[in-house]
């Protein structure tokens, strides 16, 4: 699931995570190079703003504030958990040990060894599902973004 997915698929949390990186974020005029705390420039009247991220750019839309706020403080699943998380999966699917002839081997690294190929095509789809998310060519646990999100949430109702 991508980021597009996940508006889609889940507005509740995209729309969450738009609230986070609002903010996070100010109104900018990029015409007059200010910021627009009121929605609108004060030199120039537009109302045609981008979203400024101090230390980071300015851009229009939420999706890249979005997109660099997980990168920053979300943990994603690197290649060697997603591989690791696999193998558990084929254990807990096909038990722990496959005897190969007279030698018994873990199943989840006995598929991983005899066809990499294959593991890794059956790996990519397992992280396709509805539990992770790829953003930003990274891969997220849907469950650690709502966990993340949650507190941010609660850190900006305390700040009222």
């Amino acid at each position: 699931m991508s980021l597009c997915d996940l508006r889609s698929q889940n507005p509740e949390l995209y729309e969450q995570l738009e609230q986070i990186a609002d903010k996070k974020t100010r109104p900018f005029c990029y015409l007059c190079y200010i910021d627009a705390p009121s929605g609108r420039c004060p030199r120039c009247g537009t109302d045609d703003l981008m979203r400024h991220l101090p230390g980071v750019g300015v851009e229009y839309g939420y999706e890249w504030v979005i997109e660099h706020l997980l990168g920053q403080e979300v943990d994603e699943i690197t290649e060697d958990e997603q591989a690791e998380y696999f193998k558990d999966f084929i254990d807990s699917c096909y038990g722990e040990d496959t005897q190969l002839a007279f030698l018994n081997v873990n199943t989840g690294w006995a598929v991983q060894k005899l066809d990499p190929i294959a593991f890794d095509m059956a790996k990519d789809e397992y992280f396709m599902e509805d539990a992770h998310v790829e953003i930003d060519g990274k891969l997220y646990c849907m469950s650690v973004i709502e966990e993340w999100a949650a507190a941010q949430l609660m850190e900006v109702e305390e700040e009222k």
